[in-house]
């Protein structure tokens, strides 16, 4: 647990006891401040009933003496309206923060000599991978290294700081909105495409809370942007020109005169003038797909600064095991692969897995996201047929129904069965059923991990049904 200076005695209300908000809760208690909570969730309020922050309506909180709300990064702020929750407390003249602001205070109060470094990576896609294979390639050459934040572990429930460590931190926009001085030693924005407009309003302030990553940067520090979009385009040439950080460019679609990068499977870099071959990707199973090389190169820009020889960033790369539900590869039946990349919630995230493999029999659904599946016309080259379920079945099937061969389903089951019967009755040599349903879950699960597990367990059945070892 990481404590939290200058809180004690303090009034302090959290609101939303997921696992952040109860991290916070915790931290701030063990820091000697007097805690107040609630969450519109029943099962979420009894987590408190036997703590010191048993919680209790908002309206019974001493507004009047409290010095800050910590909301969970799902409260709205702005958009489509603020939550009651930070109306009142922008009424009351009350900071709103998120628990990655306690986690940046915490660090911010420790004397120079014995600041731990921080890694802050973002994007839109792939920063949970890109913050896991960085901390499994630290952890390999003998780092100690602590991921967390919006991947595993709450940033607060992590080991209490020391010289050595090195915290690896995923961030939302969500997060970055509510966190105002967190200095990262070297900060990573991977790519961004048009997601959570409902939360911002605009892809312009969805972009802000992005570029946030890089507040409090010096030039003792290193940022490291993808530019395979034109976002990371115009902020790595603006960070260059105002000068700042070190920038480290990154990309995965062409070569580079400086930074690191992926071309034709290989890893390359050039930090001094020299470009060198850092190793071969091919190798790195769990890393397949030009965007996971994208987050490669990000590993290997990340770790290099901190002084990892590129040659042991990839022979710890190809022991990456990769994480569930992001081009996890949950079976083979025989020829036929099932892919699990129940993760891809947009169209953006989709097309990666379609460019990833051959032969591929898509099944995507849920509810969808603005625009749809629009922007995947014109790349379904690698789709022998699709089976679209959900909500958005009939959108993709009337957006793509003319570039492939599509089916429509009820639910996720009836679209994996069928998928599983074409593929293995087809002639592809090695036939591909990919879930990356280019939507958000909530029409039929509660989250993509959720979706995911079921796929699992219907690919499971599947095996049973058929006397195939999944």
């Amino acid at each position: 647990m990481i404590l939290i200076p200058d809180v004690k005695n303090q009034s302090i209300g959290v609101f939303g006891l997921g696992v952040s908000g109860i991290a916070t809760c915790e931290a701030l208690v063990a820091s000697g401040a007097k805690v107040f909570t609630w969450d519109e969730s029943a099962r979420a309020r009894e987590k408190t009933a036997d703590t010191e922050y048993r919680a209790e309506h908002p309206k019974k909180w001493p507004w009047k003496e409290m010095a800050a709300v910590v909301v969970s990064p799902g409260v709205p702020l702005t958009h489509p309206k603020p939550h009651p929750i930070v109306r009142k407390a922008r009424l009351e003249n009350i900071a709103v923060l998120g628990d990655i602001e306690y986690f940046a205070r915490a660090i911010n109060a420790l004397p120079a000599e014995e600041r731990p470094r921080i890694i802050a990576v973002t994007g839109s896609n792939g920063k949970s991978t890109t913050v896991a294979l960085i901390g499994h390639i630290l952890r390999e050459v003998g780092e100690e290294a602590y991921v967390g934040g919006n991947i595993g572990e709450a940033a607060l429930s992590l080991p209490a700081p020391e010289k050595n460590s090195i915290y690896v931190l995923e961030l939302s926009s969500f997060q970055l909105d509510l966190t105002y001085s967190l200095r990262a030693d070297i900060a990573v924005f991977l790519n961004l495409t048009p997601d959570h407009i409902d939360r911002h309003g605009t892809v312009e302030a969805y972009l802000a809370a992005k570029k946030r990553i890089f507040l409090n940067q010096t030039k003792d520090d290193v940022a490291v942007v993808g530019v395979d979009d034109g976002y990371g385009q115009v902020i790595c040439t603006a960070m260059m020109a105002n000068g700042g950080a070190r920038v480290v460019p990154i990309s995965a679609q062409g070569t580079l005169g400086r930074g690191a990068y992926a071309l034709g499977g290989d890893l390359f870099y050039n930090f001094d003038g020299k470009t060198t071959k850092a190793g071969d990707l091919t190798r790195a199973r769990a890393l397949r797909g030009a965007h996971n090389h994208q987050n490669a190169a990000a590993a290997l820009g990340v770790c290099v600064a901190l002084g990892v020889p590129a040659a042991l960033v990839v022979k710890a790369a190809e022991r990456f095991t990769g994480l569930a539900h992001r081009m996890e590869e949950v079976a083979r039946f025989g020829k036929v692969v099932f892919i699990n990349d129940s993760k891809a919630t947009n169209a953006d995230a989709a097309m990666r897995a379609l460019a990833t493999f051959d032969d591929i029999f898509w099944i995507a659904g849920g509810k969808p996201k603005d625009g749809g599946a629009a922007t995947l016309k014109g790349k379904l080259g690698a789709v022998r047929r699709a089976y679209f379920y959900g909500e958005a079945a009939a959108l993709f099937n009337k957006q793509l129904g003319a570039e492939a061969d599509c089916l429509i389903f009820s639910n996720l089951a009836e679209a994996t069965a069928a998928a599983y019967a074409d593929a293995a009755a087809s002639t592809a040599p090695a036939p591909t059923i990919v879930l990356s349903p280019a939507c958000a879950s909530f029409d039929q699960y509660k989250n993509f991990i959720e979706r995911g597990a079921a796929f699992r367990a219907i690919v499971n059945e599947l095996a049973s049904a058929n006397g195939e070892a999944a």
